[in-house]
């Protein structure tokens, strides 16, 4: 587990994401969870590559295909690894989001989830639209270029 900031503790990142998506707005949530999740997640296990938002007409936010493992220490009272878990939001960013995700080729991915200072989890959201191929391309040329610079300027210095 990474520690960014020194403020909170990072369980799963979606490092894909800015890599699949142009990322617009992020939202802080809170998530749902039981008590077998929070410790599973507090081991880094998670993954939310393959995970989205969905935005019901209800109002409720949902986490779906996030894959939190079962706790091996957790005997009877387990969780459902791929379970969809509900998001805390307020109802101003629940609109926000709805709103977002009506426009064309906008979709809600999670980008990671952490514990806050508090110690609680959360999870950052963000609104996106997905990149074509050849704008994955531009964000290849552009990575390597910096990557190359930086070794430039750590042979010269």
């Amino acid at each position: 587990m990474a520690v960014a900031d020194n403020r909170y503790k990072i369980a799963a990142d979606n490092r894909r994401a800015r890599y699949d998506y142009e990322i617009g707005d992020t939202y802080e949530a809170g998530i749902m969870l039981t008590g077998t999740e929070v410790k599973s997640l507090r081991l880094g296990k998670a993954t939310i590559a393959e995970s989205y938002v969905s935005v019901e007409k209800d109002g409720g936010v949902w986490l779906i295909n996030a894959t939190i493992p079962e706790y091996t220490q957790g005997n009877r009272f387990n969780h459902e690894p791929k379970r969809a878990r509900k998001l805390l939001l307020h109802l101003k960013e629940i609109v926000k989001l709805s709103k977002g995700v009506e426009r064309e080729g906008m979709t809600i991915v999670p980008t990671k989830i952490y514990f806050n200072d508090k110690g609680r989890a959360k999870i950052e959201i963000a609104v996106g639209r997905g990149k074509k191929a050849h704008d994955k391309r531009e964000t290849e040329k552009e990575r390597d270029w910096n990557r190359e610079k930086s070794r430039v300027l750590r042979d010269r210095g």
